[in-house]
This record gives C-alpha cells, structure tokens and sequence, in this order.
C-alpha cells in the first residue's frame, strides 16, 4: 500500500511533506525509502549487507505486540530488526 493511502503512517500524519523519520515511526503496511542510516561499526555493516543502502524502498510489514522487533520487507525478502537498530534509520516516504 502507497504511503500516501495510509492514513495511519506517520508520514502523513507528521507534517505530510516528506520529512525524514526513522523507521520506527512507519505504521504498517507502509512503504518508504532509506535516506541514510546512523549506524556504526557491525551494526553499519550488517544493515548494508541487508540491503539498508540509501535509496532502498522497504515496506513495514509488522511490530510485535509490544513494539519490538520490527518485521520489514526489502526487496524480494522479509528482514526482522530490533527497535533500536530501526531507530537508526532516517526514511521519507517512498
């Protein structure tokens, strides 16, 4: 589902001019692009090695019940991250 026809995403709702966020805030079903991520060390290396690059559209599939981990769709694959790694991506609406 377009960003623009979900009403819930945090896009929309916060501001609605495509600034950037982190991923965190993407409601489900919602699709963005990565702007860049704040990542450093490991953590930096593996979000590339899983496609996290600049550009990337990723869709937010899920959260767990109590808001951690995130269940994400890059590309042709689902990828689960932990809240904070998520935190440490800046996205603007895809």
């Amino acid at each position: 589902m377009p960003v623009q026809e979900c009403p819930s995403c945090a896009h929309t709702t916060q501001g609605g001019n495509g600034e950037d966020q982190t991923l965190t805030n993407v409601a489900n079903g919602c699709r963005c692009r990565i702007r860049r991520h704040r990542a450093h060390g490991a953590i930096r290396q593996r979000l590339l090695d899983l496609g996290f690059v600049p550009n990337a559209e990723i869709e937010m599939v899920r959260c767990a019940t109590l808001g951690d981990p995130l269940e994400l769709r890059v590309g042709d694959y689902y990828v689960t991250l932990r809240k904070r790694e998520a935190d440490l991506i800046d996205v603007r609406a895809a």
